[in-house]
């Protein structure tokens, strides 16, 4: 708007014409007129009689659209005598009800049921749980009240003066209600009666103690006892395990071998005394390159040892030490062995040195694939098998026979699937390298470092037709001995220097026991059609 009440061009908000001040009043309401009366709703006799007043209770329920006021009518209803004499008020209980009946308050005007309640005591506040508390004062004590608790009390206050000694009026203006206390006084005599009643007490219980020990010692023990003892010295005859141990043990050492990732223990058995070890090549071949090995002896002495010469394909190694007080241990021959002969296994379990379990051979010939974490080692083979319990650590020890001879290096064992601690250990299945092949690698390494083996010159797995097994041929080496004999890939070989060959690996252990160069007669299938062929093995 502007300074002379003209509106301005766009505005929204400018008030109609002809009004000044304030907005146009509104228009005039009309008379309110009320509803005709509502006429009754007709009620059927049936639901009348159902849910209607019963007869003479005209103020039960309100009419239909009637308000009821809140204090209309209200009569209230007279208690049944039975009630009010078990409830009610009793006839003295004009300002509440009496104490239950049995409690120790008892009503005003009668004295005390206990005679330790004090005649207030329906007033004392500690009595009423609905009675506020408070802090009130320290006890305070007169001259006299002192005299009386303490009886070496200072000389000034044994004679309290008389206005001490009467009750004073002003205690009963004490808020806490506090009460003079009456404490009797421990003289010398009864200082007298307590220590004597104290020293015939002692006597009369050491006494007592003194007699129930004395009966106890006398039925539990015995100064005279004698306990019986044999003189008979043990039975160790020749032969006996006792005696093989003793004579095979000092042969057997614990290698421990030591690099920046590995620290691990194996086995050996001296087999030369010039301070040759054979062992496993898995036990030591994490230190071919760095780390130390160190060897244990029976005798508690230790010494570094060397590498000598390893052999991955059979799984086995050399190492040398400089120890003059070496015990060598007896070689036999593991082609005598028979099924169910009894067997040793020595060597440092878990390890534990110089530990001995016994068991027997429980098969021979059997191929066994060994190949292990952080070591090189891929090799099948041709093992023992014994029940003698072997763990991680038996590895390179000596497996003996009945006559204190090693007829078996400790390799391998089997285990579980499944194993959650990661960990395998003995479940009566123990496989060891018989020491006719050991013997062979072994000098092979000490002479030249390295030992050579036979090859047919193929690769193959285990394969079944459902009546026959045998190994099939995955992949044939170019200019092998198998490729010469016409030996294509697809076939599958079921008969190898007259043994029957169910997988690869028993294949494996046929051409391990034949030099470079010896030919061995093979049959094989292609297709359905059986062919027999001599191959020359070459060497790997």
């Amino acid at each position: 708007m502007t300074d002379d009440g003209e509106p301005v061009d766009g505005d929204a908000y400018a008030r109609p014409e002809g009004v000044f001040g304030s907005f146009e009043p509104r228009e005039p309401e009309p008379v309110y007129t009320a509803p005709p009366p509502t006429i009754p709703p007709t009620i059927p006799p049936a639901q009348r009689a159902t849910f209607g007043r019963p007869a003479g209770a005209a103020e039960f329920a309100p009419q239909p659209g009637e308000r009821i006021s809140p204090r209309r009518g209200v009569v209230a209803t007279p208690v049944p005598p039975g009630s009010s004499e078990v409830f009610g008020r009793t006839p003295r209980g004009t300002e509440g009800f009496d104490p239950i009946p049995g409690t120790r308050l008892a009503p005003t005007g009668r004295s005390p049921e206990s005679p330790w309640w004090k005649p207030d005591a329906i007033r004392d506040p500690w009595r009423d749980p609905g009675s506020p508390s408070w802090l009130g004062r320290p006890a305070v004590l007169s001259a006299g009240q002192l005299s009386q608790v303490d009886p070496f009390q200072d000389e000034e206050f044994s004679e309290p003066d008389e206005a001490a000694a009467t009750p004073s009026e002003s205690s009963d203006e004490n808020p806490a209600g506090s009460r003079r206390v009456t404490v009797g006084r421990f003289g010398l005599s009864s200082l007298i009666v307590a220590i004597v009643i104290a020293v015939v007490a002692g006597a009369v219980g050491g006494g007592a103690g003194y007699w129930l020990y004395g009966r106890a010692h006398g039925v539990l023990h015995n100064k005279d006892v004698s306990l019986s003892k044999v003189d008979a010295p043990a039975n160790r005859p020749p032969g006996s395990i006792a005696d093989i141990v003793r004579r095979v043990g000092p042969a057997v050492v614990s290698i421990d071998v030591s690099t920046s990732d590995v620290q691990g223990t194996g086995s050996g058995v001296v087999i030369d005394k010039t301070g040759y070890i054979l062992t496993n090549n898995h036990v030591v071949s994490a230190a071919a390159t760095s780390g130390t090995l160190r060897v244990t002896f029976t005798t508690g002495d230790s010494v570094t040892a060397k590498i000598v010469g390893r052999d991955p394909q059979t799984d086995l190694a050399v190492v040398k030490v400089d120890y003059d007080k070496l015990t060598v241990a007896t070689l036999g021959d593991s082609s005598k062995l028979a099924q169910g002969d009894p067997v040793i296994a020595i060597g440092s379990p878990l390890g534990l040195r110089n530990t001995v379990t016994a068991g027997i051979v429980s098969a021979l010939d059997r191929p066994v694939p060994v190949s292990g974490d952080e070591s090189d080692t891929n090799a099948v083979l041709d093992a023992i098998q014994t029940d003698a319990a072997i763990n991680p650590g038996n590895s390179g020890g000596a497996l003996v026979d009945a006559a204190g001879a090693v007829v078996g290096i400790n390799s391998a064992i089997a285990s579980v699937s499944g194993s959650s601690s990661g960990q395998p250990g003995n479940v009566g299945i123990g496989f060891a390298i018989p020491i006719d092949e050991a013997r062979t690698i072994a000098e092979e390494l000490i002479k030249s470092g390295k030992a050579v083996h036979a090859s047919i010159g193929l690769n193959g797995s285990a394969v079944s037709d459902g009546s026959r097994q045998g190994a099939y041929v995955a992949q044939v080496i170019p200019g092998g001995g198998a490729d010469k004999a016409g030996i294509k890939a697809g076939d599958v070989v079921t008969v190898a220097d007259s043994t029957l060959i169910t997988s690869a690996a028993a294949l494996t252990v046929v051409v391990q026991k034949h030099k470079p160069g010896d030919v061995i007669r093979v049959r094989y299938y292609r297709g359905s059609t059986p062919v027999d062929v001599d191959v020359a093995l070459g060497s790997s």
